[in-house]
């Protein structure tokens, strides 16, 4: 059951850098999504919720990987 949990909690934050992912594009092309009104901040907007989705997603591999001595020495627990 945890690890369907931990499943949905990545899969979450993976979604929204996909989602950031096709807003940018998008604005590349110039098609303009419903929820924005400009097509900068729809650039703007997927930028921050790719690098936020990135951010946890890695975050929480890197947690595991620490959790079981799979990292550098540098990066293990003291």
């Amino acid at each position: 059951m945890s690890r369907y949990a931990a499943l949905v909690i990545v899969l979450i934050p993976g979604i929204m850098a996909v989602m950031g992912i096709k807003w940018m594009r998008d604005t590349l092309f110039g098609v303009l999504q419903f929820p924005f009104p400009v097509l900068w901040l729809q650039f703007i907007t997927g930028l921050i919720s790719f690098l936020l989705g990135l951010t946890f997603v890695g975050g929480f591999i890197f947690y595991r990987d620490r959790k079981r001595n799979k990292v550098q020495l540098k990066y293990r627990k003291k």
